[in-house]
């Protein structure tokens, strides 16, 4: 277990915090860029700090400190100009790099202009996501990874606030053995109360729910696929082994099941868990951003795909959907997998602020995959305190063309219906239930018939 003051050290994330400086080394998505369509302003809170994220007119985006220097007024009301971002009370103009350029109401031959500086902090848009980076320059450069830059592909970006601090949120994807148990007994016992109260079920559709009941399939649930195993009312196979290896972007998580071999993949090849903040399985990253010590902003980001010879289709941009946590009577929804791993982030910590009382816990052989991440973190952050640079930054172009994460499961595979761990309409069990490119997704499999398996993107080495 980790004492108070431990527990302080790894989770903090504000300016001057050993964490929080670590985290400041790394780009951090903040926004779709669909979003800034709708609205060219977007309030932003990232690591304790309150921003205003703005598209100006000629398409240049700025992040900007949240209150004017002037009088205080919050820059979320701002005017997006041909260049920058005015203030809507006096009229004061700053542009990305935060240099002032218009005070309307000084005289003509001021300075005084010139001595005024807002807070900024660089912003790039890659895969359809809007990055920033608030460390010191010069900046490393912007990872692309493979999901963000493959071609032919079809993708969505979940979103969602979960009210708890992000080393939760990391710690569980350090944590295989809770597949079986959240995403296995967990997921039937939900199905079962579902069952019980019938088409009242929260995600259920009362038409789809009647269809199914004709169909004599009365709980509304195809097979879900947790882990690689089908998740049915009965208990998914056990963890015989499970083991973790430190590589160049973070950690490669393992498990071998009871029924399984160290021939398996899940085994032989695992998959990663992208250091600080990212998990990634199948063809999609979840990716936690630390809001605050009791926040994280939590991205689901999807990239599907049937094949080289399917063409996925037109994109023009990439969807942005809100993936609920609560309920309307304030229950967290838990009868999909990433509802399932949003309630146990959060309710670790429901009695400390949204942080788990890690002092408290009593770990197991099992949790050795927990107990190497938070020496990772810690072992980073002592770095960065020392002056040095932490693991997996990038600097060397050469190395940022395509960065591929290699995992256990084909990402043709991966693209089937039934491995994909989403829904049909009326259905809630896969990681992104409410996503709105479904249908488009199971078209492009249709067409594809079951061919061309084993099949890999194109810009993958």
């Amino acid at each position: 277990m980790l004492s108070v003051e431990q527990n302080k050290l790894l989770t903090q994330v504000g300016p001057g915090t050993p964490t929080g400086e670590l985290m400041r080394r790394y780009w951090h998505p903040i926004a779709g860029s669909a979003e800034m369509r709708e609205n060219p302003t977007k309030g932003v809170r990232i690591l304790g700090e309150d921003l205003v994220l703005y598209k100006d007119r000629s398409g240049g985006l700025g992040l900007i400190q949240e209150s004017c220097p002037h009088r205080r007024v919050n820059l979320l009301y701002g005017i997006p100009e041909q260049q920058g971002i005015r203030c809507p009370y006096h009229g004061w103009l700053f542009d990305e790099s935060g240099r002032c350029l218009e005070m309307p109401a000084e005289a003509p031959d001021s300075t005084f202009k010139d001595r005024v500086t807002a807070r900024t902090y660089p912003v790039q848009e890659l895969g359809g996501l809007i990055f920033a980076y608030l460390g010191p320059k010069p900046a490393p450069l912007l990872p692309r990874w493979d999901l963000l830059v493959w071609e032919n592909v079809v993708r969505d970006i979940g979103v969602s606030v979960v009210p708890c601090n992000w080393l939760q949120c990391m710690e569980n994807s350090l944590d295989p053995t809770h597949t079986e148990w959240l995403h296995g007994w967990y997921m039937a016992y939900m199905r079962e109360r579902r069952l019980a109260v019938g088409s009242s079920a929260v995600g259920v559709d009362p038409e789809q729910y009647e269809r199914d009941v004709a169909a004599g399939n009365p709980a509304g649930q195809p097979p879900i696929i947790a882990g690689g195993f089908q998740a049915t009312s009965e208990r998914l196979p056990g963890h015989a082994r499970i083991g973790f290896d430190i590589f160049e972007h973070g950690v490669i998580k393992r498990r071998m099941y009871s029924e399984g071999s160290e021939d398996d993949p899940s085994w032989r090849i695992g998959h990663p868990v992208v250091f600080p903040n990212i998990l990634r399985v199948g063809t999609t990253m979840q990716i936690r951003v630390p809001m605050d010590d009791s926040h994280t902003y939590h991205i689901m980001y999807g990239a599907y795909y049937a094949g080289p010879d399917i063409d996925m289709g037109e994109q023009e941009e990439v969807p942005v959907y809100d993936i609920p946590v609560k309920d309307p009577q304030g229950r967290f929804i838990s009868d999909f997998v990433l509802g399932q791993d949003s309630m146990v982030w959060a309710t670790q910590g429901m009695r400390n602020g949204g942080l788990a009382e890690r002092h408290l816990e009593k770990l197991g052989e099992s949790d050795k995959g927990i107990i190497l991440f938070r020496r990772l973190v810690s072992e980073q952050a002592k770095i960065v305190q020392d002056g040095g640079e932490p693991m997996n930054v990038f600097r060397d172009p050469a190395k940022n063309q395509v960065v591929t994460l290699f995992q256990e499961t084909d990402p043709f595979e991966a693209a089937k219906p039934e491995n994909r761990a989403v829904r049909k309409p009326g259905l809630s069990t896969g990681q992104t239930p409410y996503s709105p490119v479904i249908a488009q997704v199971e078209e492009a499999w249709e067409r594809a018939g079951g061919q061309q398996a084993g099949a890999r993107p194109q810009t993958i080495g």
